[in-house]
């Protein structure tokens, strides 16, 4: 199916509901794209302008997450990434709830010492015109009209703040991660396994806008299989109907700007200089300078 002139959006995904969710708002037909064995389902979303979006599941975990990025960008070159799916929440945040990121904590960096760990927590941050536009549609509370398949009663809130990002399952809130992160990630409100390995790929890609949405499918004080069960693919069906709002207000220029360091030579100063007490200084604006001095 052709895309003559649509801008490109890639999500990624974790988990096959979290992919379902994405994939429900597109537009069918959807074509399949296999790149070096990673599965693209790619189709068509009309927003404020017709998107082309392509969307694959990668796997749970930091490392996937940021080499498959790699990949979808060399092959769709697009102006908008996504990681969308589910998440722990940490605090201020109920079950359904989405949480945009503002900033992702790789709270698993460290030193491990003889008798103490000594966290050195490293930062990573989406894009600053997705963040704005995440803002905006919190403000404007519209997005829960795209939940699919149809909209909730009780509507779900968003929020635009810090999520943290490890290897571990965190299952309790009395756990020693779970301690670590209200030590040293304290504003997080979520908790995820693929966030920052995400932006450390679109780190390594310039021109290629990031953001990061995540709903709410357990909290670490009740983290259990009935739980999740119930309450999994209601969280992704909001982050994917939150991140649509998002494209869907989003032009194709969204994207950062791209500098190049190619440039045209530039023209030389040249100076000619007659004898002191008398001739013409001449210049020509450009480069280097070349001053002449003759006897004319």
């Amino acid at each position: 199916m052709p895309y003559p002139n649509m801008p490109t959006a890639v999500v990624l995904t974790a988990l096959e509901l979290e992919h379902a969710a994405v994939v429900e708002h597109l537009s069918p037909p959807t074509s399949e794209r296999i790149e070096r064995g990673l599965l693209f389902d790619v189709g068509t979303f009309e927003g404020r302008t017709p998107w082309r979006v392509a969307v694959a599941q990668v796997g749970p975990g930091n490392p996937s997450a940021g080499v498959l990025l790699e990949r979808a960008v060399a092959v769709f070159k697009p102006g908008i990434a996504m990681f969308v799916g589910i998440a722990g929440g940490r605090k201020d945040v109920r079950h359904g709830d989405v949480v945009a990121a503002d900033a992702v904590y790789d709270y698993e960096s460290g030193k491990d010492g003889n008798s103490i760990y000594l966290p050195r927590i490293k930062t990573s941050a989406p894009s600053f015109a997705l963040v704005q536009r995440a803002q905006a549609v919190v403000r404007r509370s519209r997005w829960q009209e795209r939940i699919k398949p149809t909209p909730p009663t009780t509507r779900p809130a968003a929020f635009v703040k810090p999520v943290a990002a490890g290897g571990k399952i965190v299952a309790h809130d009395r756990s020693d991660t779970a301690r670590l992160l209200a030590a040293y990630c304290g504003d997080a409100l979520a908790v995820d396994m693929e966030s920052y390995g995400f932006l450390r790929g679109a780190y390594v890609n310039e021109g290629v806008a990031t953001l990061v949405v995540r709903g709410i499918s357990d909290l670490l004080s009740d983290k259990t299989e009935a739980n999740d069960r119930q309450w999994q693919a209601v969280a992704a069906q909001n982050a994917a109907a939150f991140a649509f709002e998002v494209l869907a207000n989003s032009h194709g220029n969204d994207k950062p700007a791209t500098i190049s360091t190619d440039r045209p030579p530039a023209d030389r100063w040249t100076q000619h200089n007659a004898p002191a007490g008398g001739g013409t200084v001449y210049a020509n604006q450009g480069g280097d300078q070349t001053i002449y001095l003759d006897n004319k």
